[in-house]
């Protein structure tokens, strides 16, 4: 089995879609994933499954959909791929907790940070289907627009080396 880590987008955010993880956490096994495990309020799981990627996406949006009674953005990543993100991060010598990757659907297009707006010290560069963002000034600060990024979801440095630490210390275990 695979480990694999689900990102939620906008749930549990500014008052937007509301998602216990406890309930996030059942769906996640009703749908037959295996070694489940959450990590904070903000739309983040970990767990094994033998499924593909898309697959695991469609199923997760069709029970959030159900459950929440409108449609919430999943994505997904391997395990590996998560480390991958980590370890791709070109603003590691920045604290992890201003630097973020917006995770995407799919690769960002080239000219992608050329659309970018409302930038005021911002480091920006793209990843394989990231977009990284050093906010120099602080997030909260922030009035940085990036339309490449609206169907993402953004997650701070210190979330994806917790996120990514879970997902390997999963895929090292036996599958249940």
């Amino acid at each position: 089995m695979t480990a694999f880590v689900a990102l939620l987008r906008a749930v549990n955010v500014l008052g937007t879609g509301k998602v216990a993880m406890t309930d996030l956490k059942a769906m996640c096994e009703a749908a037959g994933f295996r070694s489940v495990r959450t990590y904070i309020a903000s739309g983040n799981v970990v767990f094994q499954s033998n499924w593909t990627e898309a697959r695991i996406k469609a199923a997760l949006e069709a029970a959030l959909a159900k459950y929440a009674g409108k449609h919430i953005h999943v994505l997904v990543r391997t395990a590996a791929e998560m480390a991958a993100v980590l370890a791709g991060n070109p603003f590691s010598e920045m604290p992890g907790n201003r630097t973020v990757a917006f995770f995407l659907d799919g690769p960002p297009a080239c000219d992608a940070l050329q659309t970018v707006s409302k930038q005021e010290g911002e480091q920006l560069r793209l990843g394989l289907r990231e977009i990284y963002v050093d906010f120099v000034n602080g997030i909260g600060n922030s009035r940085l627009k990036i339309p490449a990024a609206k169907d993402g979801t953004a997650r701070n440095m210190n979330t994806i080396a917790k996120l990514a630490a879970m997902a390997a210390d999963i895929q090292r275990a036996p599958s249940a």
